[in-house]
């Protein structure tokens, strides 16, 4: 894709994200856009990082082990990095590597071997905690869903977060979610509300993580997102086209 294209496609949803803080009155600085580049070379990264954007999500450790390095050596310099895809708790120790932001903490027993390896190499890792508000069986995370009139779901949730914020070597700063593919986003509105609010019970409850991240909306449904609050955006179709051929 040549670099024009990349550069319009940015540009277009920047204007899309301001377009939606507007609406809801909140400052565009508040969002970051982060470039899900999977599948996509390093020369697509790099045209991204040319018209402006300083973070960029992959979803599989084995393809960030050589895109990385690669885009570091075409673009002279590296941009932030976030892991947004399933984690392995074998390929923890190449994310620990490789990544700055960890958004897919999604059970307990990954969190420990984060903190372990991190305290190992000296790091104190920013994390979001993956949360399945949708209750998609397919879908990783905490269970979520009926988080306000479950005591079971709550309770779980809960004692988890208290664990894994006594953890060393991780930053608790909020929470990620995968919202439903739908047609109509609109659809997915509650789930980013959802997520919210679970955002907010949390922050009440344990006021010593900053929770100031909410991790939700893609391609087909951001703006909404925003409207509902999201402080990151995962964006990959929107800026680099279809995914190429795995």
């Amino acid at each position: 894709m040549a670099d024009v294209d990349v550069a319009k496609r940015v540009a277009l949803v920047k204007a899309t994200i301001a377009e939606a803080c507007a609406r809801v009155g909140r400052d565009p600085s508040e969002v970051t856009l982060v470039a899900v580049c999977k599948t996509h070379p390093p020369e697509a990264v790099v045209a991204a990082m040319r018209a402006g954007v300083t973070d960029f999500g992959e979803n599989r450790v084995e393809e960030a082990r050589g895109k990385i390095p690669a885009v570091e050596a075409l673009a002279g310099s590296r941009p932030t990095w976030h892991m947004v895809g399933h984690i392995q708790r074998r390929k923890a120790r190449d994310v620990v590597a490789l990544f700055d932001f960890v958004h897919s903490v999604d059970r307990l027993k990954l969190a420990e071997r984060l903190s372990r390896l991190a305290s190992e190499a000296g790091r104190e890792i920013p994390i979001l905690l993956e949360i399945n508000v949708s209750g998609e069986e397919t879908k990783w995370g905490w269970r979520a869903d009926h988080w306000k009139n479950t005591p079971s779901q709550r309770n779980t949730l809960w004692s988890d977060v208290e664990a894994i914020l006594k953890l060393p070597g991780l930053r608790v700063e909020g929470l990620m979610t995968m919202a439903p593919i739908v047609d109509d986003p609109e659809t997915a509105r509650p789930i980013f509300v959802r997520l919210r609010e679970l955002r907010d019970a949390l922050a009440t409850d344990f006021p010593e993580a900053s929770w100031r991240h909410l991790s939700m909306g893609m391609t087909d449904d951001y703006p909404v997102a925003v409207e509902e609050g999201a402080t990151i955006v995962r964006i990959g179709r929107a800026i680099f086209g279809p995914r190429r051929s795995e």
